[in-house]
């Protein structure tokens, strides 16, 4: 375990002059304190001169030719930290950065747009990247250097080494940035594909035959260490499984979510997920954990339990629902960013994990009798071992093999594993809890607020549709501005940062999502207002993609455009999806074209690397396959809506009104004491039904 010293010891170094906060008093402060990040403010002491990023920032750089030290990384970032300490709270390192160079810190969360840039560059370099990224480039930011987590002499040597050859051979070192920077931008380059057919459905087939040789059938994901939770992998599978009636698929979503809830990656004690594990088994996690994550898995729980029942999957989107609610709620309705790997141990010292592990003395004193069961329910065993007398509780048995093993109801079971676990919270919440990164994202509420709209639409619980609409109408009254854009980023009452692409299409999509349960007419119509005006200042029509940055921002070499789906899907597919639902519903605007275009321009790589593009592959089922409009009207709209909306039918889209509604598929279908519901594809209708068992019909029709 990696250790480092207490936070309340790395803050005795800082820039500039005496600074006092909290009653500490500080050697050095530099320009960072002004920042509201948490990440940003974490740094705000080092001895390094570090400023925030901005235009003027460059401008000082290019007025004192100076090369630029661009550090990135993110408050909940183990090695993050490591670097800190062995680094950047050095003396000897600050004299070297400040000499020599212009230092920039930045919160890649905050700023993704220039994290995209320079993480691109640094593989282009290496071959590999992560944080914290660690960039040298020229004035005007054109990178030339890089790399990852540098222990301090290996640090102080490069950096001497590269302000030496700016000095002594500058047109090499320009030429070498220059050369970088036209790659960067090659690589980022999406043509339009006019002459293309649109996917096939025989096509996908292979694609997801080739993408599954590298399925781990036993324990789940992918056959690799570490191993990450892609939900919007496994989300496409679900989906295509159903559609296309793939048992085996389905069996192989079952095996990889029952897994990642079995295993360490998973909080047992206090419910939520950490963002992944460093082995092959989901056992021993990198223990931070992530709004963005749990949102979305919540929202593949919930899916993954309406199409099964398991009541396993129903727990684990409650206790992460509970974990958000408990740990990451802002009394204003919207959701903190992250919790921090490290936190302090019993020594006081920075440890990763230490909040979340265990000894067996610990457990055996604490659980007494119950020891016994809970220790074969957990593994604490060579299985559940991790390191240093510590273990991370992984299941790897059913409640019903364990029940039958100690003879015991499984009520009696689960009642008895359920005690020992309130047991262990109300003791864990003793210690010093993981560093909270209290900053608001735009994008990553966006996930949660989907998350929790659909945990209310197959789960049916109230409460989360509450808190679903608490956090819509924080993002509404926070982050949306006048003129109809948004920001990024909001924290003590202050919003700021414009909003990228990611921002504006999550959003739309929460807020399609909330209209469909709720019915009220105002979230669809934000989200269309939305993406009007993603059109109008992030479309590019040289590409038929969306830019990441609007045209209101200063671009960096390039104006990116994300196609990747990674961890969180890409921005360009959520907004095709996003154009093909609204598609359904304005039939007389481009929007379908739009996103049929979209998906053209990028399908070639499909069948090589299918699982880089799983969200963009619902597209093609959607293109292929029949996509419902459900139009639901008449008194009992909204508890039929309920009733059709808690079945798993991923290619629709629900509408619902009492009366008369403004969307044109609600109008003119309003009969006197009665709900009729219609059925459409395109806008044509079958007949008009009143049960929900006559609409799953007429879908199967």
């Amino acid at each position: 375990m990696k250790k480092m010293l207490s936070i309340a010891v790395t803050c005795i170094l800082a820039f500039s002059c005496e600074h006092k906060s909290n009653n500490v008093t500080h050697q050095y402060t530099n320009d960072l304190i002004h920042e509201t990040s948490p990440y940003l403010l974490q740094h705000a002491h080092n001895p390094v001169d570090w400023k925030a990023w901005s235009p003027e920032v460059l401008e000082l750089a290019q007025k004192e030719d100076k090369l630029l030290v661009i550090s990135i990384g993110y408050a909940a970032c183990h090695w993050c930290h490591v670097m800190e300490h062995e680094c950047f709270e050095n003396e000897e390192v600050a004299q070297v950065m400040n000499k020599n160079f212009i230092n920039i810190k930045i919160d890649r969360e905050e700023r993704p747009d220039v994290d995209q840039i320079y993480m691109d560059a640094i593989q282009m370099i290496s071959g590999q990247g992560g944080w914290p990224l660690n960039i040298v480039a020229l004035p005007d930011g054109r990178p030339f250097w890089g790399a990852t987590y540098v222990p301090k002499d290996n640090w102080i040597k490069s950096l001497e080494q590269l302000a030496q050859l700016y000095k002594n051979d500058k047109p090499r070192v320009t030429q070498y940035a220059t050369d970088l920077a036209n790659g960067l931008q090659a690589i980022n380059l999406v043509e339009i594909e006019k002459d293309m057919e649109l996917f096939s459905l025989e096509e996908l087939e292979v694609t997801v035959n080739s993408w599954s040789q590298y399925f781990d059938t036993f324990l789940g994901g992918h056959k690799r260490a570490p191993k990450f939770m892609m939900p919007n992998n496994w989300d496409f599978l679900l989906h295509y499984a159903t559609s296309e009636k793939k048992p085996e698929l389905m069996e192989f979503v079952d095996t990889t979510l029952t897994r990642m809830a079995y295993g360490g990656v998973y909080d047992h004690v206090g419910g939520g997920f950490s963002r992944y594990a460093v082995d092959t088994k989901w056992h021993v996690p990198h223990f931070e954990k992530m709004l963005y994550d749990n949102g979305q898995l919540v929202s593949l729980y919930t899916k993954a339990y309406a199409v099964t029942q398991n009541e396993l999957y129903k727990n684990v989107v409650d206790a992460s629902i509970a974990f958000v609610k408990e740990e990451l709620l802002d009394e204003s309705g919207g959701f903190y960013s992250s919790l921090d790997a490290d936190s302090l141990d019993e020594n006081g010292e920075l440890e990763e994990g230490a909040f979340y592990v265990w000894t067996e003395k610990e457990l055996t004193e604490l659980l007494g009798k119950d020891f016994e069961v809970f220790q074969d329910y957990f593994n604490i065993n060579s299985y559940g071992f991790w390191e240093e007398e510590n273990y991370v509780l992984i299941r790897d048995k059913s409640d019903d093999e364990i029940a039958e093993k100690f003879n015991v109801p499984i009520s009696e079971l689960r009642q008895q594993i359920e005690t020992s676990l309130q047991t262990l919270k109300k003791e864990r919440n003793k210690r010093p809890k993981p560093r909270l990164d209290d900053k608001i994202l735009t994008s990553w509420n966006a996930l949660m607020l989907k998350g929790l709209v659909d945990a209310y639409r197959y789960l049916g619980n109230d409460s989360y549709l509450q808190l679903a609409l608490k956090n819509a109408n924080f993002l509404e009254r926070e982050m949306l501005k006048d003129d109809g854009s948004l920001y990024r980023n909001h924290k003590e009452g202050k919003s700021t940062i414009n909003a990228f692409l990611e921002d504006y299409a999550t959003l739309i999509d929460a807020y399609i999502s909330l209209y469909e349960v709720t019915f009220d007419e105002k979230w669809f119509q934000l989200a269309k207002n939305l993406l009007d005006y993603t059109q109008e200042h992030f479309w590019d029509s040289t590409s038929g993609m969306f830019f990441y940055t609007s045209d209101k921002d200063q671009s960096l070499i390039r104006r990116s455009i994300e196609v990747d789906d990674n961890v969180i899907s890409s921005s360009n597919s959520i907004m095709a999806t996003n154009l093909f639902k609204f598609s359904k519903l304005y039939p007389e605007n481009n929007y379908g074209a739009i996103a049929k275009q979209m998906l053209k321009n990028v399908q070639k790589d499909f069948i090589r690397r299918g699982q880089g593009f799983s969200n963009w592959l619902h597209l093609v089922l959607y293109f292929n396959r029949d996509f419902y409009e459900i139009a639901i009207v008449g008194e009992d709209y909204k508890n039929m809506g309920q009733s059709i909306g808690k079945q798993y039918i991923p290619n629709s889209l629900l509408a619902g009104t009492e009366k008369e509604g403004s969307l044109g598929i609600l109008q003119n279908r309003a009969v006197p004491d009665t709900t009729l519901t219609y059925v459409c594809m395109d806008g044509a209708c079958k007949l008009p039904v009143s049960t929900v068992e006559e609409v799953l019909e007429q879908l199967q029709d």
